[in-house]
C-alpha cells in the first residue's frame, strides 16, 4: 500500500461522542429542510395530478392521516442519526463524513417511493 493512501480510508478513532452528535444534529438537521420539502412537494403533486377527483377528498381524515404520515417521516427519518454517530466515532470518520450524503440520497429515494404510493391511495379513497 502506498504512504498515506491507506489514511484516506482509515484514520485513528477520533473526536469525541459530543463532537460526532453536534456534526450529525447539524448535517441531519439542515438535510431535514430539503427531506421535508421533496415529501411535501411528492404529495402536493399527486394531489394536484388527482384534481378535480381529489377535491371531494379534501376532509378533516384526510389532514390527520396526511399529518400522521408526516410524523412518521420525520421518526424514520432520525434512524440516520446513530449511524452517523457510530460511523463518526469509528475509524472510518473521515471517509463517512465525505460520502455520508449517500445515505441521505437512498432514505430519501425511499421515502418518496413510499409518499407517492402513500398520496395516490389517500388521494383515490383508500383510507
Amino acid at each position: 500500500m502506498e504512504p498515506g493512501r491507506g489514511a484516506l480510508v482509515f484514520a485513528p478513532v477520533g473526536g469525541t461522542l459530543r463532537e460526532a452528535t453536534t456534526s450529525a444534529i447539524r448535517y441531519w438537521e439542515r438535510a431535514r429542510v430539503v427531506y421535508n420539502l421533496v415529501l411535501a412537494l411528492i404529495v402536493l403533486g399527486e394531489f394536484v395530478a388527482a384534481w378535480p377527483h381529489a377535491r371531494a377528498r379534501l376532509t378533516l381524515d384526510l389532514g390527520q392521516w396526511v399529518f400522521l404520515l408526516a410524523v412518521m417521516a420525520n421518526v424514520v427519518y432520525c434512524a440516520a442519526y446513530p449511524v452517523d454517530v457510530f460511523a463518526q466515532l469509528s475509524g472510518f470518520r473521515l471517509i463517512w463524513l465525505r460520502l455520508r450524503w449517500l445515505l441521505l440520497l437512498v432514505g430519501l429515494v425511499f421515502a418518496a417511493i413510499l409518499a407517492r404510493y402513500a398520496s395516490i391511495t389517500l388521494v383515490d379513497g383508500g383510507v
